[in-house]
């Protein structure tokens, strides 16, 4: 009798794991749902990178921006909120190239230049997507058993994006270029708390906090983000890619640091106010296109 307690308890447990993966994972269609078979995008390869000198750097910068993805031209590296067959997230893509070791995550926490490696159940505590135990009594034998309950990503919460770039002038070209280095998504989340002590409406009151999950090295994500398709709103037969959207600069973006000697610190840490930072902002930004300008003669 105890063997066969112990036996459903076990497939209770499996059974929820299971309904677990079936809500993570996206089953594959049973026909084909469309009227061709899309191959473009599984067959594409970035476009490569010019070759560059040391010599031939006149001038670089190291630039750090933010992408809010609730900015509608930013809409198609934030959505699908929920898991599709057709297409992904950018976040989405990410993690599961890190689950599957397709690419290495970096320490957010630590610093920016990819010097610790963190592991995907690291990036699953930080997402509150772990897996719990749950104490319970078994209907059967009347006993204390632990069920484990499964975990998942709130795919809405991660609204932002941090990317690290250097913007450069390369004589043998005689072009300004910018490569991005890597890409850091953000958590925006809300903490649940009480209010003050002391007040006769203790209303649940939240506040908004801000977590850097992971860094990605982007030259090593390039061949994963190429091969993977982007919707596209005006034509599905002509979708692009993540790697199209960032190497054509097809997002929308604002600067909130810049290399400095000040151990590179933030706009926000010396300039105060929304519309002051965002001043300080496009003044970075026009230092880098007045130099090129400079450069030439007329």
């Amino acid at each position: 009798m105890k063997k066969i307690a112990v036996f459903l308890t076990c497939c209770a447990a499996l059974i929820a794991v299971a309904l677990a993966s079936n809500a993570q994972s996206v089953k594959e269609p049973l026909v084909n749902d469309g009227v061709y078979e899309k191959e473009t995008i599984k067959q594409r390869i970035p476009v490569p990178y010019p070759h560059l000198r040391e010599a031939d750097m006149v001038f670089t910068k190291r630039i750090w921006r933010t992408i809010d993805l609730r900015q509608r031209m930013n809409h198609p590296l934030y959505f699908p909120t929920t898991r599709m067959y057709d297409r992904s997230s950018l976040v989405q893509r990410l993690i599961d190239a890190i689950k599957y070791n397709e690419i290495n995550a970096y320490d957010a926490d630590i610093d920016d230049e990819f010097s610790t490696l963190i592991s995907y159940e690291q990036i699953l505590s930080k997402l509150d997507a772990e897996d719990r135990e749950r104490r319970d009594v078994s209907p059967t034998t009347g006993r204390d058993t632990v069920i484990i309950i499964p975990g998942s990503i709130n795919w809405r919460e991660i609204k932002e994006l941090q990317i690290k770039e250097e913007w450069f002038f390369d004589k043998q070209r005689s072009i300004m270029d910018v490569r991005i280095i890597g890409i850091c998504p953000i958590r925006v989340y809300t903490r649940i708390g009480t209010g003050a002590a002391g007040d006769d409406d203790l209303d649940i009151q939240g506040e908004t906090l801000k977590m850097r999950l992971f860094w990605i090295y982007y030259p090593h994500a390039r061949s994963i983000l190429a091969n993977t398709a982007v919707f596209n709103s005006n034509n599905d037969a002509q979708r692009n890619s993540f790697d199209d959207i960032f190497f054509k600069r097809r997002f929308s973006s604002y600067i909130m640091q810049e290399s400095n000697v000040h151990d590179n610190r933030r706009i926000n840490e010396y300039v105060f106010g929304g519309i002051p930072n965002m001043q300080e902002s496009e003044r970075i930004q026009s230092e880098i296109f007045n130099w090129e300008h400079d450069v030439w003669e007329y």
